[in-house]
């Protein structure tokens, strides 16, 4: 049992061990550990604040980035005992992911991108494996919540159809590892956000639910009917638990046959399909590109009040500066804001009617 679902005996401890000595991993199963500092730590929580698609202000039944992290980590852990994978692992893994996502989703992110590109970039995969690599620092003797390796590298290469592939900011000594709960994780992703990207939607009026009847994904499961109006919001959750359940069969069965997780052909055309649908219909939406035109605004406001003046920054942070660039601190800092921290923090940088 232990080759066939953790590896070699060697394999299985470079896999549990971790970058610095730790009293603490005594006698704790690896990936529970990790898990519980995972979920203690800072930046999991500020998560319940941060935008999934829907700035958190606009409802409180609109998923957040915590939210979503929760469900994310759901499936995952679904899936791997569905395909007898290690199903800690890859709720850890599922748990981290979006650690490092910035304020104001996607749009936050973009912004950082274009404030960085000349520094490198940024990319909340990456930014994610930074915040458990250092950002996060709970410990005296050494920066990080020091995470096993298997955990790290899952981190280091996660990443779904719509991310920018990981390369050249993850410690080396992880990149060798190719773990199958990490893809896990991220199909995990990829389904939890096209299905309830979906959910949301509908919720918030963006799109109808007759306009899905050509969608294989969801009128296969899903009658719509005529003047439907409320009644389709009592229908929706069992539509998308099939669908679900069809998608993590299909997954299973692949796995099965090849130890390749992946969706078959038309099973993966009809996701694509269903995910250009919400990129076209829902993520452009002008009530959307609104929001996301002054998330962007505001997040680039604030990194350049930073780069000007450095001191602007928390203690902790500014000391770093000379070592790190402020560019890179600056990022650190604003990444790890809440949507609402980020608001507040842009009216006290340019708003004179706020506290001096």
């Amino acid at each position: 049992m232990l080759r066939s679902r953790m590896g070699t005996p060697a394999t299985y401890v470079w896999e549990v061990s971790r970058a610095h000595a730790d009293d603490a991993a005594e006698g704790w199963p690896p990936f529970v550990l990790d898990r519980h500092r995972i979920v203690h730590s800072s930046a999991f929580r500020r998560l319940q604040y941060k935008t999934q698609v829907f700035v958190s202000l606009e409802g409180d039944h609109f998923r957040t980035r915590l939210t979503h992290t929760l469900e994310v980590a759901n499936i995952a852990r679904i899936l791997a005992v569905a395909v007898g994978m290690r199903e800690e692992l890859a709720e850890c893994v599922a748990l981290a992911h979006d650690l490092g996502h910035t304020p104001y989703g996607h749009a936050g992110e973009r912004a950082l991108d274009e404030c960085l590109r000349a520094h490198g970039g940024f990319e909340h995969n990456r930014q994610s494996l930074r915040v458990v690599e250092y950002l996060e620092h709970p410990y005296p003797a050494y920066r990080g919540l020091n995470l096993t390796n298997a955990v790290r590298a899952c981190l280091a290469k996660h990443e779904t159809r719509y991310d920018k592939p990981a390369s050249g900011h993850e410690p080396q000594e992880v990149l060798h590892l190719t773990s199958p709960e990490g893809a896990v994780a991220a199909w995990a992703d990829q389904l939890a956000y096209t299905l309830h990207d979906l959910q949301d939607g509908l919720a918030a009026d963006l799109i109808r639910p007759e306009e899905l009847a050509d969608q294989p994904l969801w009128s296969e499961f899903y009658e719509c009917e005529p003047g439907l109006g409320e009644r389709w919001r009592g229908r929706v959750r069992p539509a998308l638990d099939r669908m679900l359940q069809d998608l993590i069969t299909d997954l299973r069965g692949q796995y099965a046959s090849t130890h390749i997780l992946a969706l078959s052909g038309d099973r993966q055309r009809e996701l694509d399909r269903l995910s250009h649908f919400l990129r076209d219909r829902v993520y452009r939406h002008p009530r959307l590109v609104r929001s996301d035109t002054k998330a962007r605004r505001i997040i680039r406001a604030i990194f350049d009040a930073y780069v000007a003046e450095p001191r602007l920054l928390p203690e902790r942070f500014a000391k770093r500066v000379d070592e790190q660039g402020i560019a890179r601190v600056a990022a650190d800092y604003i990444a790890g804001m809440t949507d609402r921290f980020c608001a507040d923090e842009h009216a006290r940088l340019f708003d004179s009617r706020a506290d001096f």
